[in-house]
């Protein structure tokens, strides 16, 4: 079944998580918006995930297996951000947290459809 599913579809797996987690880190900096001293969240991925996936390829001697193993070691983290803003120590410019929360929004339905795509597919090929 594992070779069934192919590395862009495991990379878009992992896209998802991260807009998951990206999107719940601004809904939970808005919520927090009034509570001083909260330190706004900021979730990363793309630049580890890009450093894994270019060592992969530089590896070069089972390219497939190698960006599959980079890909599933991959892992967003969550940041606190120390960058304070306002006179109660809080963090969070809401607007900014908005236009995020709306832009992951539609990268997560972006991603979304693409998954669906590649689903189609595969339940075309199998079914002929």
């Amino acid at each position: 079944m594992d070779n069934l599913v192919s590395n862009s579809m495991r990379m878009m797996e992992k896209s998802m998580e991260f807009l998951w987690a990206k999107q719940t880190a601004h809904l939970d900096n808005i919520a927090n918006a009034e509570t001083p001293y909260y330190k706004l969240k900021t979730v990363t991925f793309e630049e580890a995930f890009e450093r894994r996936l270019r060592a992969a390829v530089l590896k070069g001697h089972a390219p497939r297996k190698d960006i599959r193993e980079a890909i599933e070691k991959s892992s967003w983290t969550v940041e606190e951000d120390d960058e304070i803003t306002r006179m109660d120590e809080n963090g969070v410019n809401v607007t900014e947290q908005m236009l995020e929360s709306v832009r992951t929004a539609y990268q997560l339905q972006y991603i979304y459809r693409a998954v669906s795509s590649e689903l189609t597919t595969l339940n075309t090929a199998i079914s002929g």
